[in-house]
């Protein structure tokens, strides 16, 4: 019974039908991605409570917290490609070869950023701004998110390898697990309850990566148990030039994508600081919140991801064509309850963060401004994943530095000349049309010149 189980699990990416098979893998990561913005917001929630300087300095790390989780997930992506299609292809020597140098190359990102902890966290934030309290408050919060970041890579490098094999449902327990232990550890390490020292953003950090930790140990167990279509094994978990190559050219370009998102944030919060701090903060909180719209949607993407590229694989481009459908529609779905709660409740979800009346007036036209761009941006983020998984990385690399860079960024900086800090919030739907524009074009490019 056991091995006749086995074969459907290895098969359902090619047999089971595709609106059941894109909603079984997607559903777990759907509900860990939501628990996973729940904690990023409830962080910042209780970091609000000490005072507006120490949730900006929080908002303000976001640049070098994406940046891990960009190289992290980036190399997942390319692990998540390769691994799929070898297993699409029956190759199960490759597979297994992508599965083991993905948890070394996990190891080996976790050294840089050990050393950026150590050596620059003091730097990052001093070329933000020169307040001493934000400068205190961040140095402190970015050195421990830095130093105890081997959770977050090896997490993410194990839940990868079981979001590649088909196995979502483990990884709302891994993601889940790690999400619920932040959130209770918060107030207990931030404000000192139960005879704990009272640690404030310090305690924030140290809470983020317990969870982490936790998270990465459970992933691990469940690859070792769970998981019969790979072979961890420590002794072969070398470097291989061939694998490395392989992963990269689909995750460099999605790591390159997703480091584009610090720059464009270490940008804004340049142009928003010579607004005032509390527009930083503002900025800070609206990507807290935006977690639960988009969140949802890299589920979505998460559980897509594997489906497109097994049957890539298996050279079956009907399948490949209806997932991309059904992700669009869902996505879209997604993005337009998030556009109508943001348009109707944005003074509820800023009061959520302590906010003064500085923040109120300022907050509340920015959620409405940027949330037009949540429509627009549904079918680029489908768009972009399905070019990652059918191989063509450089063209989602493409979209998101005209997107964040050509676009959102110098827009922004000019519409801040005007002194109007209403309208630098347009820079981001204006950006997402011109991304919608250019995902067109290069995803029909791409469905083309599939030869099966």
């Amino acid at each position: 019974m056991q091995q006749g189980e086995e074969t459907i699990q290895e098969n359902k990416m090619g047999t089971m039908p595709v609106n059941r098979l894109l909603i079984t893998m997607s559903i777990p990561m759907i509900i860990s991605m939501l628990v996973q913005a729940l904690y990023n917001v409830v962080d910042s929630v209780f970091v609000s409570q000490i005072n507006e300087n120490a949730l900006t300095a929080v908002s303000m790390a976001f640049p070098i917290q994406n940046l891990m989780i960009a190289v992290a997930v980036g190399t997942g992506v390319g692990t998540n490609a390769l691994l799929s299609r070898s297993l699409g292809e029956k190759n199960q020597d490759m597979a297994n070869k992508a599965a083991n140098n993905s948890v070394f190359l996990a190891c080996a990102s976790y050294v840089i950023f050990l050393i950026l902890g150590l050596t620059s966290s003091e730097l990052f934030y001093r070329l933000q701004t020169d307040i001493p309290e934000i400068i205190n408050y961040g140095r402190e919060y970015v050195f421990f998110v830095c130093v105890l970041s081997f959770g977050l890579f090896l997490q993410v490098a194990f839940d990868r390898l079981l979001q590649a094999t088909g196995r979502t449902f483990y990884t709302m327990f891994t993601q889940g697990s790690g999400a619920i232990i932040n959130i209770i550890l918060d107030p207990i390490l931030i404000f000192g309850w139960f005879g704990f020292p009272r640690m404030e953003v310090t305690g924030a950090a140290l809470a983020t990566v317990i969870g982490q930790i936790i998270a990465m140990i459970i992933s691990a167990v469940m690859n070792v148990t769970k998981n019969a279509d790979i072979q961890l094994k420590f002794k072969t978990m070398r470097p291989d030039k061939e694998v490395f190559g392989r992963i990269y050219s689909v995750g460099l370009p999605s790591i390159v994508m997703s480091s584009i998102a610090s720059v464009m944030t270490f940008c804004m919060n340049k142009i928003l600081m010579s607004f005032s701090s509390t527009a930083t903060a503002v900025f800070g909180v609206y990507f807290k919140l935006q977690s639960f719209v988009f969140m949802p949607v890299f589920g979505l993407n998460n559980g897509m991801v594997p489906i497109i590229a097994f049957n890539y694989g298996a050279k079956q481009k009907q399948r490949i064509m209806k997932t991309m459908k059904l992700a669009m529609m869902y996505a879209f779905g997604m993005m337009l309850i998030g556009l109508v709660i943001f348009q109707l409740c944005s003074s509820m979800l800023l009061e959520m963060f302590n906010a003064s009346d500085a923040m109120l007036s300022i907050g509340v036209p920015a959620l409405r401004i940027i949330s037009i761009s949540f429509l627009f941006a549904a079918f680029s983020i489908i768009s972009i994943s399905m070019l990652q998984a059918l191989g063509h990385g450089i063209y989602s690399m493409l979209i998101s530095v005209g997107r964040q860079l050509i676009v959102l960024i110098p827009v922004a900086y000019l519409l801040s000349k005007t002194g109007n800090l209403n309208l630098v919030w347009l820079a981001f739907p204006l950006a997402e049309i011109m991304a919608i524009s250019l995902s067109s074009v290069f995803l029909r490019k791409v469905l083309k010149s599939l030869d099966f």
